[in-house]
């Protein structure tokens, strides 16, 4: 014997709006590559879903072809993501380190879309059509754009080293990073240090 149970109007509006947002991200996410990768840890499906979910929602501000990779590590008690989305020859990134992995997850989305819509004037010929209509919960006020101020230049010649020396140079000047010509590719290359300990290397091609 079945028992019939009552319906309410609230729990129909929940279903249908639930049932939209999952088709928007379904729609959305056809149009984002992202993968989820784990340096210090194995990255669980609960985890994915919720970093890849997340990370749909910034898609309104992309066209097609979207490269998002998402790094979740942990280091002592800190849980670390780090976000990077690549666009049209440019870069997005943030990172956010905390003590819960989810709440991490979404504290970088914000990071990125908040810098996006600092940049909003300069990024809005490179970004989806529309992508700045405001939205419900936006206030213009908490993103405004600030001029990019150049108080200081300075010239020098970039010498020819390996990278241990370059990090040397870097330590014994102070610096957070130093510019140097790599001897074995001879072109331009940047060593810097992350937040998170260690050195960082940029070569260019």
């Amino acid at each position: 014997m079945r028992v019939k149970q009552d319906v309410s109007p609230f729990h129909i509006l929940v279903r249908i709006e639930t049932s939209v947002s999952n088709a928007i991200i379904m729609k959305w996410s056809e149009f984002m590559n992202i993968n989820v990768i784990g340096r210090t840890l194995k990255v669980s499906e609960a985890l994915k879903t919720r970093a890849e979910n997340k990370l749909t929602k910034l898609s309104k501000f992309f066209g097609d072809d979207v490269d998002v990779t998402v790094a979740l590590s942990t280091v002592k008690d800190k849980s670390i993501v780090e976000a990077t989305i690549f666009y049209k020859g440019m870069i997005y990134r943030a990172q956010h380190a905390g003590y819960d992995m989810y709440a991490s997850i979404d504290r970088v989305v914000e990071i990125l879309e908040r810098q996006i819509r600092k940049n909003r004037t300069r990024l809005e010929k490179r970004l989806y059509e529309s992508a700045f209509a405001p939205a419900p919960d936006f206030d213009p006020a908490d993103v405004a754009e600030e001029e990019y101020e150049i108080v200081k230049s300075k010239k020098f010649v970039i010498k020819p080293m390996s990278v241990d020396e370059a990090i040397l140079q870097m330590n014994m000047l102070g610096h957070q990073f130093f510019v140097f010509k790599s001897d074995e590719t001879g072109k331009a290359a940047v060593i810097y240090k992350r937040n998170n300990g260690g050195y960082g290397l940029i070569e260019t091609e």
